[in-house]
């Protein structure tokens, strides 16, 4: 019974996903988000591209040169590109074009530069999954250059040039979080897109050495600074001889916490959360951050506080309350941010696709095979009909509290399935030498 629901899950996510497949590319999703998202789109891409139809990296490619169209001279990513003023969705399943208007819609072509950052980290992590997939050189020598102008913005983000990214608060897919200055989750993708630009520029035969050594100063860096260890000496002589304004803030945090057994959502100037954010750490799995022993940690830590009940997975615990020194009153904007709601603690399939992935990329087989049944459960609950593949759920009820036909919680159950069904992460596994930094 449970491989037949796991199997219905498959074709009914690949047909929502392609379903949201448009002229610019991927739409975030069939009820709203109705523009090409960088990071949902890039995301996206890990589902589109382990579709059975051919029509899935066509439609990642779409999305791929919409964003690229749209870079910044600065090269910042654009954080969503639409048709304004589109009420119609039949208009925006045809393209948007307007009577008038030229053949590839450009002239109603409306994009957005909010201040995000992960946008541009997505584009480079979704140019690497397609080259990967389709090894299509010419494509990737053509938008090599906006590739290089994304890392450039990226590396000016590092205000004080310590290797890592210094974040802005809500700057990144957690929109309506405190999350702030070295953000795990932030951190996490830019080793990841260091090492994505490295295996691109061996591609075209161009010098990659300088983008795998990043990789691996990003990578030392999150584990000295957010991964908390009791009197580490060798780390302490490092941070004493490279990075004297950690002292402080690493020596507090291992007098008041010791050790946890999870890499800290962010550290900042005197500060920090003591917090387990969902996503950034499976994300720390996934792109080889995290060694085997601190992977077992994490997902032993997910398992025994029930972050993975009724449905995978929350995204935050323990969730934020009024008070509490990171809580902030947006959080009440549309009753979003409550404690067991959408960042703050809510249950996001798409984070339970990457839980799966975690679990696959630790062998734990057994474990990811039961959690993909879950989040195959997930995806057919729905507020009206099944199958809704609903965007958010309440992190105690496991009932949907989001949009429905979300391209990414489509998208990431194929990418998860996939990786159950193989045993390997397509794209970032031990094949490709993803874990060696």
């Amino acid at each position: 019974m449970k491989e037949k629901i796991v199997e219905i899950g498959r074709e009914k996510a690949e047909k929502i996903l392609l379903q949201n497949g448009g002229e610019l590319g991927l739409l975030g999703s069939s009820t709203a988000y109705q523009q090409v998202w960088a990071r949902d789109s890039m995301i996206c891409g890990l589902g589109l591209l382990v579709c059975g139809s051919d029509m899935g990296p066509k439609i990642h490619r779409r999305s791929l040169e919409t964003l690229g169209r749209f870079q910044s001279d600065l090269g910042k990513i654009p954080h969503n590109v639409g048709f304004p003023n589109v009420a119609d969705p039949a208009l925006i399943a045809h393209g948007g074009m307007l009577d008038g208007e030229g053949e590839t819609g450009q002239a109603v072509e409306d994009s957005i530069h909010a201040g995000c950052i992960d946008g541009n980290i997505w584009y480079i992590i979704g140019h690497y999954a397609y080259f990967m997939e389709t090894k299509d050189v010419e494509f990737l020598q053509k938008w090599w250059g906006n590739l290089e102008k994304a890392l450039l913005w990226l590396r000016y983000q590092d205000s004080n040039e310590c290797g890592l990214l210094e974040v802005h608060e809500a700057m990144d897919w957690a929109d309506l979080f405190a999350n702030r200055y070295n953000v795990l989750f932030d951190n996490v993708l830019f080793a990841a897109a260091w090492k994505c630009m490295g295996h691109m520029a061996e591609a075209l035969h161009l010098p990659s050495t300088h983008y795998y050594e990043n990789a691996k100063d990003v990578k030392k860096k999150i584990n000295i600074l957010l991964w908390i260890t009791p009197e580490n000496k060798e780390k302490m002589e490092w941070i004493k001889k490279e990075r004297k304004e950690w002292i402080y803030p690493v020596k507090r945090v291992e007098t008041e916490l010791v050790e946890r057994p999870f890499y800290l959502p962010y550290m900042g100037f005197r500060d920090y959360a003591d917090r387990f954010d969902t996503l950034a750490n499976l994300m720390a799995i996934i792109f080889g951050i995290a060694d085997e022993e601190k992977a077992n940690k994490i997902l032993d830590y997910i398992h025994g506080c029930g972050m993975n009940e009724p449905f995978p997975v929350q995204a935050l615990y323990p969730p934020i309350r009024e008070g509490e020194k990171d809580w902030r009153d947006y959080y009440r904007v549309r009753n979003l941010n409550l404690p067991h709601h959408y960042h703050n603690g809510g249950a996001w399939p798409f984070i339970g696709g990457f839980y799966v992935v975690a679990l696959i990329q630790a062998k734990r087989y057994d474990e990811a095979n039961y959690q993909l049944e879950k989040l195959a459960d997930m995806n057919k609950a729905g507020k009206k009909n099944e199958w809704e593949f609903n965007e958010w759920f309440h992190g105690l009820s496991g009932r949907p509290m989001g949009y429905a036909g979300q391209s990414w919680s489509a998208a990431m159950y194929l990418f998860a399935q996939n990786a159950v069904k193989n045993e390997k992460v397509h794209i970032f596994n031990h094949e490709h030498q993803w874990d060696c930094y």
